[in-house]
């Protein structure tokens, strides 16, 4: 199996240039630019030399390797020592030179497993308001809130004692943010990339102090991490609730919500109390 620095080695010999992809969170903060320090050009053999070059110093310590072989494995048939020794990605190699361009070249049986063991990134959607840029609503799934949600859910704030200075509005967010990248951790990627965007909001003006989810999922409450009425994600206090379209058609999901409306309005108001309750504007 070629390791990294000897596919490096074998690019430049070639005069191909490796490149390394990235891309930006939203609302990530913008990287610093920089003014890379070319290098000063030195005379070098043309590409096609320093590639043989390479092949032949690859050949010859592949040769040393298996005469040392025969020579370790002499009790034991040498047929059979003779085979593991062979190196087998010399003579292809060498063959590059002669191929036909790169379009034509079937994928190497070792690129295929590695991409076929690559983890699977998670896969979810969360639609997310900031309640005057205090309080964090999250509803999970594609789907915006319809107008009778958005209606349900001020009408609770309201029942509550809690005026808002502006209706929410709400952004989507989903996961992964591209399709087909390389993923490692699924789950402390996805971790990574929700507090990104929840924390590249704070310039526009959100502060959370509280989060309210409305609706389950599977694999966004594990991402959140719930545990004694705190989300530990965002270590923030949290409350987590039926979905506003459940409570919208269900008289008795109404009826075991309102008692927690009166601690809804003591966190509010205690807030303010405190200066910190002059949230932005969403």
């Amino acid at each position: 199996m070629t390791t990294e620095p000897q596919r490096l080695q074998y690019l430049e010999a070639m005069g191909l240039t490796a490149w390394v992809a990235r891309y930006r969170l939203p609302n990530a903060r913008e990287s610093e630019a920089c003014d890379w320090a070319l290098p000063e050009p030195t005379p070098t053999a043309p590409p096609g030399q320093r590639l043989h070059a390479l092949l032949d110093e690859a050949e010859q310590a592949a040769r040393q390797k298996a005469s040392a072989a025969r020579r370790d494995a002499a009790d034991d048939t040498a047929g059979s020592a003779a085979t593991s020794a062979r190196p087998p990605t010399v003579g292809r190699a060498r063959g590059l030179l002669d191929s036909p361009p790169p379009e034509s070249i079937a994928p190497a049986p070792a690129a295929e497993a590695t991409a076929g063991e690559a983890s699977e990134p998670l896969r979810f959607a969360v639609q997310v308001a900031c309640l005057d840029g205090r309080w964090l609503v999250l509803l999970p799934g594609r789907q915006p809130p319809s107008a009778v949600e958005v209606r349900l859910l001020g009408n609770l704030l309201r029942a509550a004692g809690i005026t808002l200075r502006h209706s929410p509005s709400f952004q989507a967010f989903t996961w992964p943010l591209e399709e087909g990248l390389p993923v490692e951790s699924p789950t402390e990627e996805a971790k990574a990339g929700l507090q990104a965007f929840i924390e590249g909001a704070g310039r526009r003006g959100w502060a959370p102090e509280r989060v309210l989810l409305f609706g389950r999922d599977e694999i966004l409450e594990p991402l959140l991490g719930w545990h004694d009425a705190r989300c530990t994600l965002l270590d923030l206090p949290g409350w987590q609730g039926p979905a506003l379209g459940e409570l919208a058609g269900s008289a008795a999901a109404k009826r075991d919500l309102w008692p927690r409306l009166a601690g809804w309005r003591d966190a509010w108001f205690a807030a303010v109390a405190h200066g910190d309750g002059q949230g932005a504007d969403d």
